[in-house]
């Protein structure tokens, strides 16, 4: 006798023992999904009940109803803080984008240097963000840091963290000098997934590298700039603990961004139920300004840049 299966027909169980091959369970998304929610859904949840309470943090939470929201859009410190916040974001990523953008294109080359810079680049990303704000903090200090030697050869006032200007400035540059590194590496990643066809279709063509980068580098980064951008943004809006070291919201409340309002009113201020609502708002803020980008800028198409290749 044949021991040949007939056609159409599978061993051990036929064609539905093998419906589920390679097809991901459910429950190995449990882990994650349980993670989510534990440290991010349900955090979130209290924060926005006790936004609706009034609480000092030592007595239980008493509901009252839109009163801190009510408070919150008639806060001209609270818009300040916003227009700040947004402020802060559009400067780090003015500052960010176009130097990681070119560090991590330059990274994915062959250069005989390359592993060895790469590798320097990326040391600041490996210091704590406290560490690198006293750090700048005692270079900028006008009276024994480096800019009271530096700045006065160009004509500079060294006081650089005294004027409005200045200390926004160097709280977005110290955010950016540590989280570029961050940028550059998906940068680089999305650089090495360029054809490299289309570099040699190009040179065939006489493009130098400056028109190949505008005309087929960028182009094909395209999705790649914008899961960076939603990551500054997100970043930005965040900005804590180098404000609260180098300048404490000050000179004034020139750098009080949201998230140091929102701690100057939870924890010097104990006023636990407004600073629920602030965070809130920044939470409200960032989601708004994360799904526009992606929106607008096409992303959430997902088409590959790649297609026909």
């Amino acid at each position: 006798m044949s021991n040949a299966t007939p056609l159409g027909k599978k061993r051990g169980g036929g064609a539905a023992a093998g419906s589920n091959v390679g097809r991901p369970h459910v429950s190995w998304a449990l882990p994650g999904l349980l993670f989510f929610a534990v440290f991010a859904i349900v955090p979130l949840a209290l924060a926005v009940y006790l936004s609706f309470c009034k609480w000092d943090g030592l007595t239980s939470p008493t509901l009252t109803g839109l009163d801190n929201w009510t408070r919150l859009f008639k806060d001209s410190e609270f818009w300040q803080a916003t227009r700040l916040s947004l402020l802060m974001t559009v400067i780090s990523w003015c500052f960010q984008t176009p130097v990681s953008l070119l560090l991590g294109v330059w990274s994915a080359g062959r250069q005989r240097s390359r592993a060895v810079l790469s590798a320097i680049f990326f040391i600041p990303l490996l210091l704590s963000t406290a560490a690198i704000a006293l750090l700048f903090h005692a270079l900028m200090d006008p009276n024994f840091g480096l800019a009271a030697k530096v700045l006065p050869w160009f004509g500079l006032d060294p006081s650089v963290l005294g004027t409005s200007t200045g200390a926004i400035l160097t709280v977005a540059f110290v955010g950016g000098w540590q989280f570029m590194p961050f940028h550059t590496l998906i940068y680089q990643g999305g650089a090495r997934q360029i054809p490299e066809v289309l570099y040699q279709a190009a040179s065939i063509d006489g493009a130098g590298m400056v028109r190949q980068f505008f005309n087929i580098t960028l182009p094909q980064l395209r999705n790649t700039i914008t899961t960076s951008t939603v990551l500054i943004v997100v970043g930005s809006l965040t900005y804590f603990d180098t404000v609260l070291i180098m300048t404490k919201g000050g000179p004034g409340t020139d750098t009080t961004i949201l998230p140091y309002l929102m701690y100057r009113t939870g924890f010097q201020s104990y006023d636990l139920g407004y600073a629920a609502t602030l965070s809130t708002a920044l939470v409200v803020v960032a989601t708004a300004l994360s799904l526009l980008m992606v929106r607008f800028s096409g992303f959430g198409k997902m088409r590959s840049t790649r297609e026909g290749m």
